[in-house]
This record gives C-alpha cells, structure tokens and sequence, in this order.
C-alpha cells in the first residue's frame, strides 16, 4: 500500500516538524507538518477533515525570520479508515500557488532535505 501511494506523489516528500495552523469554514486548528514537498505537505492530527476538504494554511519556514507562508490545499486523503498503527492525519495538496509562494515553498523543501541529509 505505501509503495502504491509513493508511486502517486509526483514529488518526495521530506521528513519534518513544523507547527501548521489551519482552517476549513469557520473551523480553526493547529497541529504539525509531519512530512513536506513542493506540492503538498503530511499534517498529522486526530482533527481530521473529509476528503474534498479546501483548507487555508498558514506555515513559518524552519529557522528563519521569514514571514509565515500562506496557502490554500485540499485533504486529498486522511487516515480515518487506517489501520490503529498508522499515524493519524492527512495529506494535503496546494492548490492555487501563486509563483512566489511556489518559490518559498521550493526553499523550505531544499532547506530541510538539506538538513535532514546529515542524519541519513
């Protein structure tokens, strides 16, 4: 099954930690990116939001002073019918990036495979 869903991600995604706040109507939450690329992000929470879901994200890249990112995704699948091992969340897919919201996301990734590059 993860090779099946690895196989859809245009992109690798990249291990993380970055606190997310995040908000579907008039429903706010706040939980941690658990997993990067430039096309989407992991958010893991036992908060889940359907499949479908359009989410307003707010993100601040890791070990700068950079004001936060601001994006619209879509919960393109969650962990509601997962297996009781599997770490709840979703996978969320930007939508509707302009180009230089596109360019902070791309330093952010780059930064952090980076960095995660030493522990391997």
């Amino acid at each position: 099954m993860e090779d099946e869903s690895l196989e859809r991600r245009g992109e690798p995604r990249h291990a993380t930690h970055l606190e997310v706040d995040y908000a579907a109507d008039s429903t706010f939450m706040y939980a941690y990116i658990k997993d990067i690329s430039s096309t989407g992000i992991f958010v893991g929470t036992r908060e889940l939001q359907p499949v479908g879901t359009i989410l307003q994200l707010r993100f601040s890249p890791p070990t700068s002073n950079a004001p936060p990112i601001e994006v619209e995704g879509e919960v393109m699948w969650n962990t509601e019918n997962a297996a009781n091992n599997e770490a709840p969340g979703m996978g969320i897919r930007f939508t509707d990036m302009g180009e230089k919201t596109r360019q902070r996301v791309l330093e952010i990734v780059r930064k952090i495979a980076y960095l995660g590059s030493d522990d391997e």
